[in-house]
């Protein structure tokens, strides 16, 4: 295969000679990116922390690279452990696409209004039932999530939407998104939301947005884990140094960060990974925005 994961396990069993089977904190379809995603394995192997990194680094492929590993308890688990997953939506927001960030964000040619967006979704903050925001074939037992905040901000010609909530629906996010630009654009009324809301019917929501765009920034565990936010900001938070992080995901490279985090039980350790990619003059200009 061609995700994140194929590659890690198949480095664990160059490394370790196991064959292993990492277990994600959140699927993400194709051409969505992850800058936070964590993952844990079991294995037998008993190496120091930094052999992990050093070790996996030799056999994982150039774009990929491990940053760093952690033991956590062998109750751990990445995807029934965590008790919230962010997301970041990015788009580009100007009147001519961008070939450079193609696949990387969402692209609206039409001005947004970025602050009506963001009363548009403080609808949807709270537990909810969120069915009108779920896709079909979703495998969620229940459409009631309860989203912590949902925040929309402009930087340049760029708009963010960051949402965390404690679980989220198959293509919730991205259906959000879609509901949000309608918003922005002026084809729908801020208080549209609450009456998508209020529906519970797909059939009353915006179409779902791009998936390029989309990033899983952050997921949070108990502090029982040591640690309650397992996170990586994306190359904004990098002023002077500028090093971005670039992710891949089934069969398509993403650019802004790509870290995954391994557990690996008995002896569990978490693992990290980046890719890097040439500085662009664009880049450059998109990290000191902020």
């Amino acid at each position: 295969g061609q995700t994140v994961q194929d590659y890690l396990e198949a480095a664990v069993v160059q490394f370790t000679g196991e064959k292993v089977k990492a277990v994600c904190a959140g699927r993400t379809d194709a051409n969505v990116h992850a800058t936070g995603q964590v993952i844990h394995l079991d294995t037998g192997a008993d190496r120091k922390e930094i052999s992990w990194v050093r070790g996996l680094n030799s056999y994982l492929p150039t774009e990929c690279a491990v940053r760093w590993a952690k033991v956590v308890p062998a109750e751990f688990h990445a995807w029934f452990s965590a008790c919230s997953r962010t997301y970041e939506y990015w788009i580009v927001n100007e009147p001519v696409r961008s070939p450079i960030l193609s696949g990387r964000t969402g692209w609206v040619f039409r001005p947004l209004n970025e602050k009506n967006m963001e009363a548009a979704g403080q609808f949807l903050v709270g537990e909810h039932d969120f069915s009108s925001f779920r896709a079909a074939g979703c495998q969620s037992k229940t459409p009631v999530k309860n989203i912590e905040y949902l925040h929309v901000i402009r930087l340049g010609r760029f708009i963010k939407i960051r949402v965390k909530a404690n679980a989220f629906l198959y293509h919730m996010v991205r259906n959000i998104v879609g509901c949000l630009v309608y918003v922005g654009t002026g084809a729908r009324s801020v208080d549209w939301m609450g009456e998508v809301l209020e529906a519970k019917s797909r059939q009353a929501a915006a179409p779902t947005f791009y998936p390029t765009g989309l990033y899983l920034t952050g997921v949070g565990y108990p502090e029982i884990f040591g640690r309650s936010q397992f996170m990586n900001r994306i190359f904004f938070a990098v002023r002077n140094d500028f090093n971005p992080l670039i992710g891949f995901s089934k069969k398509s490279f993403d650019f802004f960060a790509g870290n995954i985090f391994l557990q690996l039980d008995r002896q569990s350790l978490r693992v990290a990974a980046h890719r890097s990619e040439e500085h662009t003059s664009e880049l450059q200009s998109l990290a000191y925005l902020v």
